[in-house]
């Protein structure tokens, strides 16, 4: 037992001695755990907020990168209760300021289908681009289909984007262009950021209200809100290295 104990002891002291000569030439040796840890906490903390409230029953209410534009897209968006102004919001800084220079347009739906969608969100980390991809539903396309069927329910959905466009024909119904944009509502409340004589799309009347049908759609969006409630089937979460374009 004395004998083993001390071969053992003999042993370790060994191993002792080569580490430290080995950390005393400057050579970088094993896993930089200190580098890796940094670039896995945001999407770890991403994931687990969306975790969460996928196990509360609903997606997160908001969505947004601090001062960030991340993309949205889908094959396509069926809206009621449309309405859409332009506003001036205050978007952060990497510093914690804020600045109300850019023009945005906010679009909200009181209810709408989407036919797939695909979120893409950039950032680096000590240096190390990297891409969290979001989809849910059917696989968004880079050219959207012809003809599309949603199969994504959404209530009470708020984007708020610099740029919002579609790939194919856009149907607008019962519809007001230059409303005031302080007049315009979405499930019948006004749109946050709205002033009186400013530019807004609101409905005309009627029941339902006005409506839209986009054939793609294609946002640089720095907010997504989801008021209400957001089904997503399939939903999938993954963190790729470099920048991503496509889901």
């Amino acid at each position: 037992m004395t004998q083993s104990f001390s071969g053992t002891r003999a042993a370790a002291a060994r191993w002792n001695a080569r580490m430290l000569a080995e950390a005393s030439d400057g050579t970088r040796r094993g896993t930089r755990w200190g580098r890796g840890a940094l670039a896995f906490v945001p999407s770890a903390l991403v994931v687990g907020a969306l975790g969460t409230a996928l196990a509360q029953g609903a997606l997160a209410a908001n969505f947004s990168v601090a001062g960030q534009p991340f993309t949205l897209t889908s094959n396509g968006v069926e809206g009621s209760g449309f309405g859409a102004i332009v506003n001036t919001p205050a978007v952060g800084r990497p510093d914690g300021t804020t600045t109300t220079n850019t023009a945005m347009a906010r679009v909200g739906f009181a209810s709408a289908g989407l036919a797939g969608l695909c979120g893409i969100v950039h950032q680096s980390i000590a240096g190390v681009p990297y891409s969290l991809l979001l989809t849910g539903g059917q696989k968004v396309t880079a050219t959207p289909p012809a003809a599309f069927t949603t199969d994504i329910d959404a209530s009470n959905l708020y984007i708020q984007a610099t740029e919002l466009q579609a790939y194919g024909p856009t149907t607008l119904q019962n519809a007001v262009l230059g409303q005031s944009a302080d007049q315009v509502t979405v499930a019948g409340k006004p749109l946050t950021g709205a002033l009186p004589g400013g530019f807004g799309l609101g409905s005309a009347g009627g029941e339902g209200g006005s409506s839209i049908t986009l054939h793609g759609l294609n946002a640089t969006a720095y907010d997504a809100e989801m008021a209400g409630a957001l089904v997503l089937p399939d939903l999938k979460i993954r963190v790729v290295p470099g920048t991503a374009t496509t889901c």
